[in-house]
C-alpha cells in the first residue's frame, strides 16, 4: 500500500499554488504560538519544487514565526493565568511547561535561540519567554537568529539537492514515510514513560 506517494505528489501540486506562500506564513505564525505541525513541511517542497523561490520561502517562514513568537510571547506576558494556564492543564502539559521553565532559569536568552533552530517546540519557548518577563529585544533576536537559521538552512539543503533530490526522495518516500512514523511512535513511547 503506497499512502506516502500519493501524498506526495498531492502535496508537489499544492506547494506550486498561488496562494501557497500565505498558507506557509499563516503555518508559520500559528506553529510559533499553538500550532503542532512545523512550518518545514511546507517550506522544504515549496523550496523543492520552485528553487529559485526558495530564499523567498524562508523569508517568509522567518518573518512570519518571528512575529507568532511576540504573539506567544504576548500571550504569556498577558494571559498566562486566566487563558494560556487553563489550556496547559486541560492538555495535560504543565509538567513539560515547568520544565520550559527550569530551562529558562538555567540558560537564559540561549535557550530560545536553541529552541528556534532545534526541532523542540518553539511555542513553548515563547510563552514561557512571556510568563518570565524575559527582556522582549534580547528574546527578538535570539527567535530571529535561531528561526532564521533552521528556515534558510531548510531552503539551501532544497537547493542544492534540487530536481535529482526530488526524484530521490519520491523514490524513497514510502521507506522515509514509515520510517518517521516509527521514529514518532517511539518517541511518544518514550516520552510516555
Amino acid at each position: 500500500m503506497k499512502i506516502f506517494t500519493g501524498m506526495y505528489d498531492w502535496v508537489m501540486t499544492k506547494v506550486k499554488h498561488r496562494h501557497a506562500p500565505t498558507y506557509l506564513a499563516v503555518l508559520s505564525f500559528t506553529e510559533s504560538v499553538i500550532f503542532p505541525i512545523p512550518p518545514d513541511v511546507m517550506l522544504a517542497p515549496m523550496s523543492l519544487a520552485q528553487t529559485a523561490k526558495a530564499w523567498r520561502y524562508a523569508m517568509i517562514t522567518t518573518i512570519a514565526s518571528i512575529i507568532g513568537g511576540a504573539f506567544g510571547y504576548l500571550l504569556g506576558y498577558l494571559l498566562f493565568d486566566p487563558v494560556v494556564m487553563p489550556m496547559l492543564e486541560t492538555m495535560g502539559k504543565v509538567d513539560k511547561f515547568n520544565h520550559v521553565v527550569a530551562w529558562f532559569e538555567q540558560y537564559g536568552i540561549w535557550v530560545v535561540f536553541v529552541a528556534g533552530f532545534s526541532p523542540i517546540p518553539y511555542k513553548l519557548f515563547t510563552v514561557s519567554a512571556g510568563l518570565l518577563s524575559m527582556a522582549f529585544l534580547p528574546f527578538m533576536l535570539a527567535s530571529a537568529v535561531g528561526r532564521g537559521m533552521r528556515f534558510f538552512l531548510v531552503a539551501a539543503l532544497m537547493v542544492w539537492g534540487g530536481e535529482p533530490m526530488e526524484r530521490k526522495l519520491r523514490q524513497y518516500v514510502e521507506v522515509l514515510g514509515w520510517l518517521v512514523v516509527a521514529a514518532a511512535v517511539i518517541l511518544y513511547l518514550f516520552l510516555r514513560h
